[in-house]
């Protein structure tokens, strides 16, 4: 005779869910802080050089970007498919330029106008002679802090 007694048809408490919608809004409020929106809409097609020698920008937000490559797929209909600069969410002429670096040094402070580092993001594909014109341009301009954005790579293999 055995002391302890099989308790029949015992069935599982259910599963409380009362901390679910708590754990659900904690993960929404952190990816709306730590996510940051795009500030630019690409018009050009841009996949950046490999490159060995290279180094990181110390301050970002003295960094203005300038895009040159061949529209993407669904604005080649109406601009084609020879390379374009891109300024801001438009597209450009390398006249456009000197309005361009105007506006952008008219939104930092006084100090900072002359740190401002003009990034151009060019398409590997791209031929250099627009290349050329547009830094021609921000030569005219005193625009003369210049770097070109690539990908880190150990090493160039074409």
């Amino acid at each position: 005779m055995s002391k302890f007694r099989k308790k029949g048809n015992k069935s599982q408490p259910a599963v409380n869910t009362a901390a679910l919608p708590d754990i659900v809004f904690m993960l929404l409020f952190f990816f709306m802080v730590t996510t940051t929106m795009r500030e630019t809409t690409l018009k050009v097609k841009v996949v950046t050089p490999k490159a060995t020698e290279v180094e990181k920008l110390e301050r970002k937000s003295l960094v203005s970007y300038i895009y040159i490559g061949e529209p993407i797929k669904s604005l080649q209909a109406s601009f084609g498919t020879a390379p374009r600069i891109q300024l801001n969410d438009a597209f450009a002429t390398k006249e456009d330029l000197f309005q361009f670096v105007e506006m952008e040094k008219d939104k930092r402070d006084e100090a900072e106008r002359n740190l401002v580092t003009w990034s151009l993001k060019v398409d590997q594909d791209t031929k250099m002679g627009i290349v050329t014109e547009v830094k021609q341009e921000l030569r005219k301009v005193n625009a003369l802090k210049i770097n070109y954005s690539t990908k880190k790579t150990d090493k160039i293999l074409d």
